[in-house]
């Protein structure tokens, strides 16, 4: 599942909405919605994300965190280490081997670590 399916999903059933239902509002496919919520396509376009606030009626802090889930919720993330460091490039891939076998603490912690290193260099996601 990606950040925006967890979203998305969290969404629609504390609205009680059924799939069938929340995808006719959207006028996309069950058959999308249920991809996206469960991770099985990439990240929605930004018409969709935009649909989805509106559908929901979400506005300022609200829409701009679905906005930034829907950004990060690629589920196939290709790495491009040339010109770093070896470490890099063996942590690249041996997190690209091991993230399914890591527990959510574990990547909870590197998420915070990320996210520290995100907020000292002023960069945003």
């Amino acid at each position: 599942m990606t950040p925006f399916g967890a979203k998305l999903r969290a969404l629609r059933q504390a609205r009680g909405m059924t799939l069938a239902e929340m995808a006719g509002a959207l006028q996309v496919s069950s058959a999308y919605l249920s991809a996206l919520e469960h991770g099985r396509r990439g990240r929605p376009s930004p018409g969709l994300v935009h649909q989805v606030n509106e559908h929901f009626g979400l506005i300022w802090d609200d829409a701009e965190e679905v906005a930034r889930l829907a950004r990060l919720s690629h589920p196939r993330v290709v790495l491009n280490t040339a010109g770093l460091s070896p470490v890099a490039t063996e942590l690249a891939n041996r997190l690209a081997e091991r993230i399914r076998f890591l527990p959510d603490s574990s990547l909870a912690a590197l998420l915070r670590l990320v996210e520290t290193q995100d907020a000292g260099s002023g960069s945003s996601t």
